[in-house]
């Protein structure tokens, strides 16, 4: 099992949403036996992919080819034991309101993953608040 997190701001003038985005991401992910979850904002996305190498690289080589993104930056890339997100085809988790709750949320669904990626989810939702 191999596990990708990636970081990546939206491109300028694309509009972005989001309800689109995880209705193909979780079809494509089912269809090619992934998992993760997927935070973004209307400036960046935050994502954790997992499953078969070949197939994590397949879609994040055509995740970096998507125009909407720009910059986009591998923050880790290691074999695991197992699914640290479940059998989700693509948990989201979305800004709102209430920052508190939303981190909340995060930290629910990251529970099963390495402190590492807890780390980066809770530090990335408390960035976003701060900005």
């Amino acid at each position: 099992m191999f596990q990708l997190v990636y970081v990546s701001s939206v491109a300028a003038g694309q509009p972005i949403d989001i309800d689109a985005i995880l209705s193909i991401s979780r079809r494509n992910n089912r269809i090619a036996g992934l998992t993760g979850m997927l935070y973004a904002d209307a400036r960046r996305f935050l994502q954790v992919l997992e499953g078969e190498e070949v197939d994590v690289i397949a879609t994040f080589e055509r995740i970096k080819a998507d125009p909407r993104h720009r910059a986009v930056v591998v923050l880790s890339r290691r074999h695991i034991a197992a699914r640290e997100f479940g059998a989700w085809e693509m948990a989201h988790a979305a800004p709102g309101h209430d920052a508190d709750a939303l981190l909340a949320r995060v930290e629910a669904l990251s529970a099963g993953a390495s402190p590492t990626v807890r780390a980066t989810f809770a530090g990335f939702v408390e960035a976003r608040r701060a900005a």
